[in-house]
């Protein structure tokens, strides 16, 4: 049953299709929040950008991207980690659906600091934030787009990339869909959580996808392992 966990699977996600939306996939990106509280979404997500910040020299003024980021509650996390800092912080957050947007309008309605945007990743300008990052949005790509993907978000960057994304494995998979059908009646989120499992990453692709920037300019990926069947992936924009 588990072979096919072996390679990434190139079967479309439901939320990949833009034609649908509306008060169902508004409820699923509401359910998708009760996902990333369970699987602790957050942190490894903020440890990347903890890293990149302190390779970075510890600016103490950030604009901070997010792409891909649904209604972007992850990023209320990276808004007390800025406090704590001291660091006067600007987060933009960037999603192709209105659904997304409206949901994190509603999140931030009183944070001044958050912005939501509806643009596509590959119609951002040059150095548009000093850092983008995006969880759980390049398994969104099949393999030979992935580095295309990349190359943008880092283009579109002043300092370098972080990447949060899905371990794939049967055990990330089966808590996945358990979870998913416990707490979810939604077409999305039943369909969508384990298959973006299935779609997720091996350290073998990481690797790949240094090698392959590798031939682009002087880049480097760093790539850590974190609970729970996360990894957090840092792509600088120099080396040393």
């Amino acid at each position: 049953m588990f072979n096919v966990l072996n390679s990434r699977s190139v079967e479309a996600e439901y939320m990949d299709d833009f034609s649908s939306g509306g008060e169902e996939l508004l409820e699923a990106l509401q359910h998708l929040r009760r996902l990333n509280r369970i699987f602790a979404a957050a942190g490894p997500l903020l440890h990347g950008i903890k890293e990149l910040w302190i390779r970075s020299g510890k600016p103490k003024r950030l604009h901070v991207m997010d792409i891909g980021a649904g209604s972007g509650e992850l990023n209320r996390h990276i808004l007390r980690w800025a406090d704590r800092m001291g660091i006067d912080i600007e987060i933009t957050l960037v999603d192709v659906t209105e659904e997304a947007c409206i949901e994190a309008r509603k999140i931030f309605i009183d944070e001044p600091r958050v912005r939501a945007v509806r643009q596509d990743v590959f119609d951002l300008e040059k150095a548009s934030a000093d850092m983008l990052i995006s969880s759980q949005f390049l398994h969104h790509f099949n393999d030979d787009e992935l580095l295309e993907v990349t190359r943008q978000m880092l283009k579109c960057s002043r300092l370098g990339i972080v990447i949060s994304d899905i371990h794939r494995h049967w055990i990330s998979w089966s808590a996945v869909w358990l979870t998913a059908h416990l707490i979810s009646t939604n077409r999305y989120i039943r369909h969508d959580g384990p298959l973006s499992v299935a779609k997720g990453f091996h350290s073998s692709d990481w690797k790949r996808l240094s090698q392959a920037l590798s031939t682009h300019g002087e880049y480097k990926l760093h790539y850590s392992w974190k609970p729970l069947f996360r990894y957090s992936v840092v792509i600088y924009k120099y080396v040393e």
